[in-house]
């Protein structure tokens, strides 16, 4: 299509859209225009083709260059969605045993009393160590073997196996240690070489110096207090954890303290799967629909009983991090709570703030969207949710 104009911000959009996708690239538009947007993409897959391919705006948040086809964004938690895959994948090739001790890859994990902590534990988030008890510093954060020592040596805040919280930062060092004492290699190089090297992808855990001028600056933005009817304020409590220097919630998102710098080429370049991962919606969208189908050019991923995993409920509830309900499968949050996605069947994982990718294996969905604004929201964004609501209409 050409360029479609947003007539409340002036903002041109590029892209294609398949015909009864419109009301998606209606939504991108107005996003502009209604939710604050500055510059994103959206790519959305059917049944292994996109049919849906859009972006527009400047390729940073502070209004730097126009966003490309091929700009990639930091994607924050979505990149726990594409960690996950690494852990089940290695399952599904026998490598990996769901139903056994973390202990039993990783031996010093067993320390102060997390034992009976299992594989699917972590990717469930109910390993217990959403948070450290001195939080770790970016440089520290990005040794392998340091934070993974620090990860090892933390006290349970519960039993491990008996709740769930999300695991906000140590979601990184859990998985990637696991990779690592499985395979021997990083978890940034076994997505490259398994995943997006085989796929095609413009998607990086451990961004190679040679990107870095593709990727935008990402930052924060407030978005209009009406939001096209979208954006709700958080309840008491949930406003009362984030603002409680002592609350679990603020300790599990504080567990890299100070706050890294995202834009920074080292925080990039570091291999951090709980939230540096960066990609393009494009790739992000076409990874989704690898697991669940096959893609033009490319395999499927995941069987169906790795499918299964996925999405069928471990974690369900209050969550002890999030502080309002969430439901997880093994890596992946469902559909519901705090994560509205496309249909009860959906999986996936959004970035705090803004991005989202997830699949819906009923009507053979992908969706990937990634945006340069950040909002203060952490799982619900008001831009991702109007594509999503424009989404079911055409599906």
């Amino acid at each position: 299509m050409d360029a479609d104009v947003d007539a409340e911000s002036g903002v041109a959009v590029q892209g294609t859209v398949a015909a009864g996708f419109e009301p998606v690239r209606d939504a991108f538009v107005r996003n502009f225009g209604e939710r604050g947007e500055r510059g994103a993409a959206v790519t959305v897959y059917r049944d292994g083709r996109p049919v849906v391919d859009l972006w527009g705006g400047t390729e940073s948040f502070d209004g730097g260059g126009a966003w490309e086809r091929g700009t990639a964004q930091v994607v924050r938690s979505a990149t726990k969605g594409v960690a996950a895959a690494v852990l089940l994948l290695l399952h599904q090739r026998g490598e990996l045993d769901l139903d056994a001790p973390v202990g039993s890859y990783w031996p010093e994990f067993k320390a102060a009393g997390k034992e009976r902590a299992l594989v699917r534990d972590v990717l469930a988030h109910r390993a217990g160590v959403p948070a450290l008890d001195r939080p770790l510093t970016p440089a520290e954060a990005a040794d392998a073997d340091f934070a993974a020592a620090a990860v090892a040596a933390q006290a349970p805040f519960w039993e491990p196996g008996e709740d769930h919280g999300y695991h906000a930062q140590t979601y990184s060092w859990l998985t990637g240690e696991l990779v690592r004492r499985v395979t021997g290699r990083s978890i940034g190089e076994w997505v490259a070489s398994e995943i997006a090297g085989p796929l095609g992808l413009d998607l990086w855990i451990g961004l190679p110096e040679g990107e870095a001028g593709r990727v935008g600056r990402i930052g924060r933005i407030e978005a209009p207090s009406a939001a096209g009817g979208l954006k709700t304020r958080p309840r008491r409590n949930v406003a009362e954890a984030y603002a409680n220097p002592d609350s679990l919630t603020q300790r599990a998102f504080g567990a890299i303290t100070p706050s890294p710098d995202e834009n920074d080429p080292a925080y990039r370049a570091a291999v951090l799967p709980a939230s540096n991962g960066i990609a393009t919606a494009a790739s992000l969208a076409r990874f989704y629909a690898s697991l669940i189908g096959e893609v033009e050019g490319g395999a499927r991923l995941f069987t169906p009983e790795t499918v299964a995993l996925a999405r069928g409920e471990v974690s369900a509830g209050a969550d002890r991090v999030l502080v309002v309900k969430t439901r997880f499968g093994l890596g992946y949050m469902l559909h519901g709570g705090a994560s509205p996605l496309l249909a009860p069947g959906s999986f996936g994982h959004p970035g705090r703030g803004g991005a989202l990718g997830f699949a819906d294996p009923e009507s053979g969905t992908a969706f990937g969207y990634v945006t340069n604004g950040m909002n203060k929201g952490v799982t619900a964004d008001p831009r991702a949710q109007a594509l999503i609501w424009a989404l079911r209409e055409a599906v």
